[in-house]
């Protein structure tokens, strides 16, 4: 743990430093020390470098810690919930009802005219497409852990078709706004994304950290949860929604950015262990240190070009997505 936050304090400062315009770490620690504590010194910083870091770079790099964070641990939970270390956020639908709530703002114009139009869609297709697929495979108040992966799958191809039908009927403007979104990205983030979002994912966070304990008996299976008087449904159903919230209201302000909740959990799963009092913080800092790092290696690594972190983490993820399907493929022909 005391690594993982090294590794995220050194992430948040060359996220802050790194890009178009280079900020060395000197004035960096300066700026935040007289933005913090205003007339305690003099930063001693250029204006231009002081706006870029507080307008532009801090906001940007608090929306990457909020996300990777949201992703890391809600990764971490699904797993848990579906015993598979394959599972990630959108095997419920979340993405994909996230993106029919961008579409349909993109479509309609309301993202032209607020800010805050196109996150509040996305954020309501994304939770309509949980309770969707949750309602689709609950049976007398149980919710059996396969139907709903099932029903996840169903429901995602049938969101994704409602976006191509919705897209075929699109110009080509709205079509690239689109696109930009569903790239996933933190690029043009301000303090607004940051504070639509902070409530929702620090609830969902706060949540899912306590209740650890109760996720590790419900992965030794329904019996021996009931057998020591878990009430399973309820437990699950907690869980579900409160990752499927987290990870909702992350997506709707960086777009769709994948593999960060599949990865992370995963790896740390091989380094801290199973036990979710001890994986969940560790996804949690992990996931957050991953996406900023993604985030700030895609502003510099070409020269006058920006790579979306959605793309850096699927450069990352995919390999290692791989890996795991060809482990586990092993494992089953063992």
């Amino acid at each position: 743990m005391l690594c993982l936050a090294v590794l995220l304090i050194l992430a948040v400062l060359l996220s802050l430093s790194w890009g178009q315009m280079k900020i060395p770490f000197s004035h960096v620690m300066a700026a935040l020390l007289q933005g913090i504590a205003p007339g305690v010194a003099d930063a001693g910083v250029p204006a231009d470098q002081a706006a870029v870091l507080w307008h532009i770079r801090l906001p940007r790099t608090a929306v990457g810690l909020m996300v990777g964070a949201g992703l890391g641990i809600s990764g971490a939970v699904l797993q848990g919930i579906f015993a598979n270390p394959l599972a990630d956020p959108g095997i419920i639908g979340v993405s994909s009802g996230a993106s029919v709530g961008a579409i349909v703002a993109i479509a309609l114009g309301l993202s032209s005219l607020s800010l805050f139009a196109l996150p509040v869609f996305a954020l309501l297709g994304a939770l309509l497409a949980v309770l969707l697929t949750v309602s689709l495979s609950m049976r007398h108040g149980r919710i059996p852990v396969l139907t709903l992966l099932l029903a996840g799958v169903v429901v995602g191809m049938f969101l994704s078709a409602v976006t191509a039908a919705i897209l075929t009927a699109m110009n080509e403007n709205k079509m690239q706004e689109y696109l930009f979104w569903t790239i996933g990205g933190l690029d043009y983030r301000r303090w607004d994304h940051v504070l639509l979002a902070i409530g929702p994912m620090g609830t969902g966070i706060a949540v899912m950290l306590l209740l650890a304990r109760h996720l590790n008996i419900l992965v030794l299976g329904d019996t021996e949860a009931r057998a020591v008087g878990m009430p399973v449904t309820l437990y699950r159903m907690a869980l579900l929604l409160l990752a499927s919230l987290t990870t909702a209201a992350g997506v709707c302000i960086s777009g769709n950015i994948g593999f960060v909740g599949l990865v992370v959990p995963h790896m740390m799963r091989l380094l801290v262990g199973p036990d979710h009092r001890r994986l969940l913080p560790a996804s949690l800092l992990a996931g957050g240190c991953f996406l900023v790092f993604c985030d700030a290696a895609g502003r510099v690594i070409f020269s006058g070009m920006e790579v979306r972190a959605g793309i850096m983490t699927a450069f990352i993820g995919t390999p290692y997505f791989l890996y795991l399907l060809r482990k586990q493929q092993r494992n089953l022909s063992d």
